[in-house]
């Protein structure tokens, strides 16, 4: 199949090739629009038929035309003028569409989520809304990653029968599928990094507190952030720029202010040159071959002048899984019915309590696969004073944080972590649930720092990325790591929208081409 980027600017493009197409005059914010959508009609809801978007925005066309009179008119908003982004469906629009998390029981928002509103003043134009895992993953311990009841399963794009991961899964596939240029996650514990990954792009997930989370429906503010996810680290530095910023309804991000910057200042081919980065072996898992890839992404590392500490031990990993999951029940349970009363007044639901008894009412679809044990284990908690969730919240930050990241960062004078973002995308399976692979994501996600994923290369045709992670505020740093890395290596390539890794394998024999 082929793409639209090989052919002319489309969505498959980079930021920087449709901003010199826009200012030669060889490409129109409408023709943009245009070119994704039918892109999304030949892969989305036809062809392959990912389900990656649940919904279009109806007013993309107009806004695309305002956007190439203002650029006519000599005046650009910056470098996202013109430029369609999707959202992902847990981020409010006070517009045509709906805002749900996957679920049939929420509606559309009242107002525009905070990073929604410094997107459209730069000139983005809102292109429609990704599928997720329901609620963010948060419902089940045995959830299908990349499934909602609102938008049914997205399909990996290098595999159709293996996971995306969640729960950022509609984001990943429809930037990996070349459906539009930009996408926004969201992340509470990989689920920026491990569909990234999965699905072979660049996750940025934020230091907490970098970028706002007024508007998103949320599980924990302790951990939760939104991100790019982007074909390329430039992208994703530009994309990261318009979003980070203070947000007077956010109060974790009083500081960004003081941090944000343009973050495309950062991509530096020689920034990993005397950098000092820790090798956190203990991450690599079973996989032999990811444990390979990790391997050549280390002798790369070496070549490009960085000092590699090999190996480094995270410590205390095994002190907070517990309390992580005590402290986002009682987090989503204070969160969720905040944003029920502030952004979605016209739901069907008021609280966590009705959107239980909605999905028991509802069961043949809502509950058809798996059920709501973790929403019911949030609605058992009391409030945000509960010696129990103060406890658990200062364990994870002591052994997350004190003596966790900050102990070994600091022990090595070390500027980043790095470990692959998780193993190969696993099969779906609707009877027992995701699979898992081993990862990466926890330690930056309880501690709130940054992590950026970047792809390492493949495993039998499918994606595998490597995880810079590194202390907090330090997001510039890690993309310009990140960036470095990427050119030096170039591993993304387009899908194939395989059946399966059986017919990549039989691709392989006849092409005699390494995958």
């Amino acid at each position: 199949m082929r793409d639209s980027s090989t052919i002319e600017p489309g969505p498959g493009s980079s930021v920087a090739t449709l901003q010199a197409a826009f200012a030669s005059g060889a490409l129109t914010a409408v023709a943009l629009i245009q070119r994704c959508l039918a892109r999304i009609a030949a892969i989305d809801t036809a062809g392959p038929r990912i389900k990656a978007i649940v919904e279009l925005n109806p007013d993309a066309a107009g806004i695309a035309r305002q956007r190439d009179v203002e650029r006519q008119s000599g005046n650009t908003r910056g470098a996202l003028h013109g430029m369609p982004v999707l959202l992902k469906d847990n981020i409010a629009t006070a517009d045509a569409m709906r805002t749900t998390a996957g679920s049939l029981a929420l509606a559309g928002a009242v107002r525009d989520a905070h990073i929604v509103r410094r997107l459209r003043d730069a000139g983005a134009i809102i292109l429609g809304k990704t599928n997720l895992s329901e609620w963010a993953n948060f419902r089940s311990r045995r959830s299908i990653s990349g499934w909602s009841g609102r938008g049914g399963l997205t399909l990996n794009p290098y595999a159709l029968d293996r996971n995306t991961s969640g729960s950022s899964s509609g984001s990943a596939a429809a930037i990996a599928a070349g459906l539009a240029p930009l996408a926004v996650g969201t992340e509470t514990d990989g689920s920026i990094v491990s569909p990234a990954s999965m699905c072979g792009l660049v996750g940025f997930k934020p230091t907490v507190g970098l970028v706002s989370r007024a508007g998103i429906v949320p599980i924990s503010v302790s951990q939760d952030t939104a991100g790019p996810m982007c074909r390329t680290v430039a992208d994703a530095a530009a994309l990261l720029t318009v979003l980070a910023g203070t947000d007077a309804d956010d109060a974790a991000t009083v500081d960004a202010g003081n941090h944000a910057i343009d973050y495309t200042s950062a991509l530096d081919l020689a920034a990993l040159r005397g950098a000092r980065i820790g090798v956190a072996r203990a991450f690599f898992g079973r996989n032999e071959w990811v444990a390979a890839l990790l391997e050549s992404a280390i002798a790369v590392l070496r070549a490009q002048g960085t000092i590699v500490i090999d190996p480094v031990n995270l410590p205390n990993t095994n002190k907070y899984r517990r309390t992580e999951l005590t402290v986002m029940a009682y987090e989503f349970r204070a969160g969720l019915n905040a944003y029920l009363s502030d952004y979605a007044r016209e739901a069907k639901v008021g609280s966590l309590k009705e959107i239980i008894a909605f999905n028991l009412a509802n069961a043949q679809t809502e509950l058809q696969f798996f059920g709501q044990d973790l929403l019911l284990m949030a609605d058992k908690t009391s409030g945000l004073e509960a010696t129990e969730y103060l406890q658990a919240l200062a364990n994870n930050r002591r052994y997350a944080r004190d003596e966790g990241l900050d102990q070994v960062l600091n022990e090595h004078r070390l500027d980043a972590l790095i470990a692959p973002t998780s193993g190969p995308a696993w099969l779906t399976d609707f009877i027992n649930g995701d699979a898992g692979a081993a990862d990466f994501s926890s330690p930056a996600a309880v501690a709130g720092y940054p992590h950026v994923t970047v792809p390492a290369g493949f495993v039998h045709g499918l994606p595998v990325g490597l995880s810079f992670v590194g202390g907090a505020y330090s997001d510039a740093r890690l993309i310009g790591f990140a960036y470095a890395f990427e050119q030096a290596t170039l591993h993304r390539r387009e899908p194939t929208f395989a059946a399966s890794t059986r017919y990549i394998a039989d691709h392989k024999r006849r092409s005699g081409k390494r995958q």
